[in-house]
């Protein structure tokens, strides 16, 4: 592989590898904090199903990059050199966010993973024929509790559509691509994923509707920037909090 390949692929398995490490901990946050216990240990599960993805791409990225480990990318890198998709970072918010926020991403990550499996990169392949079993849960679950909150009472309709129409204009950075991203789509490694959108946007459509809920506009204004190494303010308070054992006692051994 030249090392323009190798670059581009780095770059697309470290974006996965963010994508799960950033939103495990979003949702690590609901340990005992859940609206109830089987709630608790739901969230808490997908979060360890998130945590146990990223470590199978950073193992995969350190062969890529002359042997680092996974903690070198979890623990050791500054919060602008993470690409995770800007969603996956936001607030938890009150549950409607947080149900909300994990609807638009397992939707996507569940049309990503079916592309995926297709992939002629051997260990991508089998990563998603791996992932794509938790995540069908993932969507599963989110979307039960959509249709739960959206058909539900007057109150939790209300809080439920507000977390959509809030959380909607992120979700566009889902999609963002780069030119070296482009050419592992050409060799057939990775899946052009801004040609997912379509698909994305009617399975949406399709659970808020069953849920008595509206889909947002689609031309509403859309946050982009994680691809450039641009986030929101929030990825700064993840990572501190991530790494502050690491990086108080470094060189330390676990």
């Amino acid at each position: 592989m030249s090392n323009n390949s190798n670059a581009a692929l780095l770059e697309f398995v470290l974006r996965l590898g963010d994508n799960n490490l950033i939103l495990g901990h979003r949702l690590s946050e609901w340990c005992s904090n859940g609206p109830f216990l089987e709630e608790d240990i739901a969230l808490s599960n997908i979060a360890l199903d998130y945590l146990g993805q990223t470590r199978i791409l950073y193992t995969y990225a350190g062969t890529l990059e002359g042997g680092k480990t996974e903690d070198f990318y979890a623990y050791e890198r500054f919060e602008h050199e993470f690409t995770n998709a800007l969603i996956t970072e936001l607030p938890n918010g009150d549950y409607a966010h947080s149900i909300a926020r994990q609807l638009y991403y397992s939707v996507f990550a569940d049309l990503l993973l079916t592309e995926l499996m297709k992939s002629k990169d051997a260990t991508l392949s089998g990563y998603a024929a791996k992932a794509i079993k938790e995540t069908a849960y993932h969507l599963r679950h989110a979307t039960d509790w959509t249709l739960r909150l959206g058909d539900g009472t007057e109150e939790s309709h209300q809080r439920m559509q507000k977390a959509i129409d809030d959380l909607f204009m992120y979700t566009g950075d889902m999609f963002a691509t780069t030119e070296k991203e482009k050419s592992l789509v050409a060799a057939g490694i990775a899946p052009d994923v801004p040609a997912l959108k379509a698909a994305w946007t009617k399975k949406v459509e399709s659970v808020l509707k069953e849920a008595t809920l509206t889909m947002p506009d689609a031309a509403t204004w859309q946050m982009q920037g994680s691809r450039t190494n641009r986030h929101t303010e929030h990825i700064g308070y993840i990572i501190a909090e991530m790494q502050y054992v690491t990086r108080a006692y470094p060189g330390n051994k676990w």
